[in-house]
C-alpha cells in the first residue's frame, strides 16, 4: 500500500531519548498518531513489592506514557492509543504494581480528553498466541477461563482495536467473556460485570457471621461425622481444582501437599479468599501452609464451622488430626529442620536415644517408619494426658 516502516530502538521512559526520537521524524511524514503498547510484569503480593519492583513495572507504562503525552501535546494527533489491562479495571491478585500502572493509563486518557487532545485507553484481557500471556502456564489459562475470561485470538484483538477506534470514550475494555460462566459466579461476580449478565446474586454459603451460624454450618450439622468430613473434603478439593485449573475435584489428591499440587503465594491468597466467601470464616493468608493438604484443611474447617459436633469424641479426633498432619510432612524435612526431637518432646514422648536404652533396642529416627514415629508421639501424648489427669 506504499507504506514505509522504520524501526528505531529507544527507551521511551527516558525523556531525552524520546525527545530525540520524535525530533528525527521526517517533516514530509509528520507524526499523526501514537500507540503505546509497552508493558513489563513483575508479579507478587503487595508485601513482597519493593520500590525497584514497582519502578520496573510502572516505568515503561506510566513514565513512558506521560513523556509521550508531554512531548506530543503540541502536535495535531488523530490518535493517542494506550494499551492498558483488565488488571487496572478489576484488580488482580498479585498484580498491585501492574494494576496501578494500567490505572494510570486509563486516567491519562481521561486527562487528555478533558484538554481536547486525542486519547483512548484500551484495557485488554488475555491475548492468545504470544505476548505478555505467553509466560502463563496452561493451568493459569484454564483458571482464567474458569472465571469467565477467555483468551483473544490475535485477529479478534485487532478487530476490537479497529472497533474501539471510533468509540467516543476515553477508556474502554476489550476482553473475551463467557457470559454463562459469569452468570454462575453468584456473589463472586465482579460488580463491574453486574449489568452484563442476568445473575441472581446470592449470599455466601456461610455469610454474615461465624461459620457454625451460617448456611454451610447448618447443612453440616444435619450430617453424620463421616458425611460431614466427606462434604468438607469435597468442598476443599473443588476449590483447589478451580484455582489450579483442573477439570474437577477428582484431580486433587487429598493427602498431597498444596505446594506439591502447584500452589504459590498468589494462588494461596486466592484460595483463602474463595474459602472465606463460601464458609463465612476469616481464614489466614497462610492457610495452605498451616494446613498443608486437603485432608488436613477439611478437618480444620470442620472444627471451625461446627466445633460442637465433635463433642464426646475429642481424643479420637485429636489423634486423627495429629496423624494427618504428620503424614503430610516428609520425615526428612522434620529432621533437617531440627524439629524431630522437639516434636516428640512436645508430645511427651521420650527421645529416640532414651527409648532405645530402656527397651534394649538400637536405632535412630532414620531407621523408624512413619507409623512407628506417630505411635511414639501419640504414646507420649497419652502419657502426658494421664499425668495431667492424675
Amino acid at each position: 500500500l506504499g507504506a514505509r516502516v522504520t524501526v528505531a530502538a529507544c527507551d521511551v521512559a527516558d525523556r531525552q531519548a524520546l525527545a530525540d526520537l520524535l525530533a528525527a521524524v521526517p517533516a514530509e511524514y509528520p507524526l499523526r498518531g501514537v500507540v503505546h503498547a509497552a508493558g513489563v510484569l513483575d508479579d507478587g503480593v503487595v508485601a513482597a513489592l519493593t520500590p525497584e519492583r514497582i519502578d520496573a513495572v510502572l516505568r515503561p507504562k506510566a513514565d513512558a506514557a506521560w513523556y509521550l503525552h508531554e512531548l506530543t501535546a503540541g502536535l495535531d494527533l488523530s490518535a493517542f492509543v494506550l494499551f492498558s489491562s483488565l488488571a487496572g479495571t478489576l484488580g488482580n491478585a498479585g498484580q498491585g504494581n501492574y494494576a496501578a500502572a494500567n490505572a494510570f493509563l486509563d486516567g491519562l486518557a481521561v486527562y487528555r480528553r478533558a484538554r481536547g487532545l486525542a486519547a483512548q485507553s484500551v484495557a485488554w484481557g488475555l491475548w492468545a498466541g504470544g505476548g505478555m500471556g505467553a509466560g502463563l502456564e496452561a493451568a493459569q489459562v484454564r483458571r482464567m477461563a474458569g472465571m469467565g475470561m477467555g483468551a483473544l485470538a490475535p485477529e479478534q484483538g485487532l478487530a476490537l482495536l479497529d472497533a474501539v477506534a471510533g468509540a467516543d470514550a476515553a477508556a474502554v475494555v476489550a476482553v473475551r467473556l463467557d457470559v454463562r460462566v459469569l452468570a454462575s459466579a453468584g456473589a463472586g461476580l465482579p460488580s463491574v460485570f453486574a449489568g452484563l449478565v442476568p445473575v441472581a446474586r446470592r449470599r455466601a454459603a456461610g455469610g454474615g457471621g461465624g461459620g457454625g451460624a451460617g448456611g454451610l454450618g447448618r447443612r453440616l450439622a444435619g450430617l453424620g461425622a463421616r458425611e460431614r468430613e466427606a462434604a468438607l473434603l469435597e468442598l476443599v478439593r473443588t476449590h483447589v481444582a478451580g484455582i489450579l485449573g483442573h477439570a474437577g475435584p477428582e484431580a486433587v489428591e487429598p493427602e498431597m501437599a498444596f505446594k506439591e499440587l502447584g500452589f504459590d503465594s498468589l494462588s494461596a491468597v486466592e484460595f483463602r479468599n474463595r474459602l472465606n466467601e463460601v464458609t463465612g470464616l476469616r481464614l489466614p493468608p497462610t492457610l495452605v501452609f498451616d494446613y498443608p493438604n486437603a485432608m488436613v484443611l477439611a478437618a480444620h474447617l470442620g472444627s471451625e464451622l461446627a466445633p460442637d459436633l465433635g463433642a464426646g469424641n475429642g481424643h479420637d479426633s485429636g489423634e486423627q488430626r495429629i496423624r494427618r498432619i504428620l503424614e503430610s510432612i516428609p520425615l526428612t524435612k522434620l529432621r533437617d529442620a531440627g524439629l524431630m526431637d522437639v516434636l516428640l518432646e512436645l508430645g511427651g514422648a521420650r527421645s529416640t536415644e532414651s527409648a532405645s536404652e530402656a527397651d534394649g533396642t538400637h536405632g535412630s529416627i532414620d531407621d523408624m517408619d512413619l507409623e512407628s514415629l506417630i505411635n511414639m508421639a501419640l504414646d507420649g501424648v497419652d502419657a502426658t494426658d494421664a499425668t495431667q489427669g492424675a
